[in-house]
């Protein structure tokens, strides 16, 4: 009676941490189901590589001081963090959809300017996803520009918003 006790209260509580997690990825404006899927398979990458609508990356950052943007972020990074870059081929749609494992700033260049985001979306009680941002380009290429991370990893997902 004791194991079967036990084992339905291991089952209930397993069922409520899930619930748990749901309900804090659910706090998102838009639905980041795909982007968990994606960071589940996400290769490694390094700063500087091509990233495409569709896929995600782990991506190895740089320290801050070592990253060199094609524009300065337009929040100054901490000393002591982190940083890289990546290209885009923005589809003729336009808008992409940037989301972040963790805590980063995200700057999108294209044409020498920095573009303003168009929505965000951000929530600290979502496992693995932190933040997720909107923006409106031309086609074209691109550079997504990431700077005051506090640690050396991000997995960083584009897509077509849903």
């Amino acid at each position: 009676m004791k194991k079967i006790v036990i084992s339905l209260f291991a089952i209930l509580a397993g069922t409520s941490f899930a619930m748990a997690d749901d309900a804090g990825c659910a706090a998102f404006k838009w639905p980041v189901k795909r982007e968990q899927a994606l960071f589940a398979e996400a290769q490694a990458e390094q700063s500087g590589t091509a990233l495409a609508v569709g896929t995600a990356a782990d991506v190895s950052l740089e320290p801050i001081d070592t990253v060199t943007f094609e524009v300065a972020p337009e929040r100054p990074p901490a000393s002591g963090t982190f940083g890289a870059t990546g290209s885009l081929v923005v589809p003729p749609e336009g808008t992409i959809q940037i989301t972040l494992s963790d805590e980063a700033w995200i700057d999108v260049i294209q044409d020498g300017h920095a573009m303003k985001s168009v929505g965000f979306s951000g929530v600290k009680t979502c496992p693995g996803i932190r933040k997720s941002v909107r923006f409106k380009l031309s086609a074209g290429p691109a550079t997504i520009q990431l700077s005051g991370a506090k640690q050396a990893n991000l997995k960083v997902a584009v897509l077509a918003p849903e």
